[in-house]
């Protein structure tokens, strides 16, 4: 799931809804988040060079929500003051975490440990999921394609290693298709991973691809597609081939 403003559309709406079996209380946010060469995402105050941040041009309500169970509540994000941005992406990420609704102390009970001296503790997980918000403005290029390809895993579970390279002033968004050609010329989809995004100011990210058992992949060949969500029609973005030999 992401929110993006391309163009002239200055609102959009998030539906927030409550599917466990408690009240819960959940608090709205921004972070910033960079994005690393494998994929992973870490936490960060500061932008780096290339990366810049939508939080300042981004308002939304409302920013707390106490949700029973199998309620919702509509999120709305707002753009503002972007008309002298500069061409290019602009992101930050919608964090909404959820606490649940604290007891009233008379409602805790009296249990305890029944050891003498025992401490009894209790954990409460808490969960969130973060969002990214994407302000996109100007001339925007970007190109992509698919490097180093190399298998990987195990005999009995095979993997299929692609290096993404980015260039140019916004993210790419995209499915990965995997399929696999007998030298016969039988295809056969072997993988499909959806969602797969590389962030600015990242110019490349390394995807390890579980690969379905049954075909041998001693030989034949493996072909990689890059396209946009079928939201996008599925426009081809990028596309890689390896020859595998025993």
């Amino acid at each position: 799931m992401r929110v993006v403003f391309d163009g002239k559309k200055k609102m959009h709406e998030l539906n927030l809804a409550n599917t466990g079996s408690d009240t819960a209380r959940y608090i709205i946010s921004f972070i910033e988040i960079k994005m690393h060469e494998n994929g992973s995402f870490e936490q960060i105050t500061e932008a780096e060079i290339g990366q810049r941040f939508a939080s300042p041009f981004v308002r939304f309500f409302p920013r707390s929500v106490v949700l029973p169970p199998n309620e919702a509540q509509l999120v709305k994000l707002q753009v503002y003051n972007t008309g002298d941005l500069e061409s290019g992406e602009y992101r930050s990420h919608l964090y909404l975490r959820a606490e649940p609704v604290a007891a009233a102390l008379g409602d805790q009970g009296s249990k305890k440990d029944s050891s003498e001296g025992g401490i009894s503790i209790r954990l409460t997980p808490v969960f969130g999921i973060s969002i990214p918000v994407i302000i996109r403005t100007g001339e925007q290029h970007v190109e992509v394609s698919l490097d180093s390809l190399q298998m990987a895993g195990t005999p009995a579970a095979k993997q299929l290693q692609v290096t993404f390279k980015r260039k140019g002033n916004i993210s790419v968004y995209g499915d990965v298709r995997v399929d696999y050609l007998t030298p016969q010329g039988k295809r056969t989809q072997v993988a499909e991973i959806k969602g797969v995004a590389v962030y600015t100011p990242t110019t490349q990210r390394k995807l390890m691809i579980p690969l379905a058992a049954g075909p041998d992949y001693r030989m034949g060949r493996l072909e990689v597609t890059y396209m946009t969500a079928p939201e996008k029609s599925e426009t081809p973005l990028a596309w890689a081939a390896l020859t595998l030999r025993p």
